[in-house]
């Protein structure tokens, strides 16, 4: 699926971007990284079509979702603010 393709998605689902992430927990830039590639994975094209026909039917999916209890992953490398110990 193209990333404009799922942008529209998103407009039938009422979701923006920032939204969308938020709801499933996911990062704001791994979605924009999907507009430089101008293609979206399945499994995030899935999402946005079944929140797209959820919505077209009058299922409320976000407390769907909410329930599921999602926790967004952290990054576990080393960052600027992780500093490693030496070993001698």
């Amino acid at each position: 699926m193209t990333f404009i393709e799922f942008k529209k998605l998103l407009l039938d689902a009422e979701l923006t971007i920032p939204k969308f992430t938020a709801l499933i927990k996911v990062s704001e830039k791994n979605i924009q990284a999907y507009k430089k590639k101008k293609e979206v994975p399945n499994a995030i094209a899935t999402v946005a079509a079944c929140f797209a026909k959820m919505n077209q039917e009058g299922i409320d999916y976000k407390a769907l979702i909410e329930q599921l209890d999602l926790q967004k992953k952290e990054k576990k490398g080393a960052g600027f603010s992780n500093k490693k110990e030496k070993k001698d």
